[in-house]
């Protein structure tokens, strides 16, 4: 009897031990590429299940569609200025600037120095293309995992962090020639020189760089509206692949 309990409790053990191997080493493997494995899980669509392959579709997609819609958009005459959510006006340093200068019966000056500065950012818009489709297509299932868990402008946020440096250094010449082109830099060389007539703060703004950021800054602010559009709006996704990854 005594010999059958020992090797029964052998037993036991060498099963416990052998089986506590496995799931050691299948955790080992699934932490690996945990990304994977949970993109691969992850359902849409009631019981339809999504790749990951899907998912990084859905997302390149959703982001193409999002920023060629903005940069059609905004490149457009009055696509920054007649948008009162990204017009571009006078910096906060010039805000003394404007109202000295309205007081004066120089509000026109003000005005054009405004409209100028909104067709520059508008000239600007549609030279990004390029520079946002490197940034879509370069896209990994890290970054799709990151962008899934994260906020309704997640994607928004991954291209305004891979693309905002390369955006900035491709734009701010642009932007410097549309300024120059529409007068820019005459009309805030003007307003500036009115002003300091009246004053003896002198108001020195670097004109090419405030559009330049106030530019992003805008067609950001439409990606992600549009982003929001596409994950939650039927109507807004318009290819199979959005209507499979993002519809309901």
């Amino acid at each position: 009897m005594k010999k059958v309990l020992l090797l029964l409790t052998i037993a036991f053990v060498t099963y416990q031990t052998h089986a506590q191997g496995i799931l050691g080493k299948l955790n080992k493997a699934l932490s690996k590429d945990s990304s994977k494995s949970i993109l691969s899980t992850i359902k849409g669509g009631g019981s339809k299940g999504l790749s990951s392959d899907d998912i990084i579709s859905g997302l390149k997609e959703a982001l193409r569609v999002a920023t060629d819609s903005t940069a059609k958009n905004l490149s457009k005459a009055d696509g920054f200025f007649k948008n009162e959510a990204i017009k571009l006006v006078m910096p906060s340093e010039a805000v003394k600037v404007e109202k000295t200068l309205r007081s004066v019966g120089a509000g026109a000056l003000v005005d054009k120095a405004i409209l100028s500065m909104n067709r520059a950012a508008e000239d600007a818009a549609g030279n990004v293309g390029e520079i946002f489709f490197t940034a879509i297509k370069q896209m990994t299932v890290t970054d799709g995992l990151s962008i899934l868990r994260g906020s309704n402008t997640a994607a928004t946020e991954y291209l305004k962090k891979t693309t905002t440096a390369t955006l900035t250094e491709r734009m701010r010449p642009v932007i410097e020639a549309s300024l120059q082109k529409v007068n820019a830099t005459q009309y805030w060389k003007d307003a500036f020189s009115k002003y300091n007539m009246f004053s003896r703060e002198k108001v020195n703004t670097d004109l090419t760089a405030y559009v330049t950021g106030k530019a992003l800054e805008g067609m950001f602010y439409n990606i992600s509206l549009k982003e929001q559009d596409i994950r939650k709006d039927p109507k807004a996704q318009v290819t199979d692949i959005l209507k499979k990854v993002f519809g309901k």
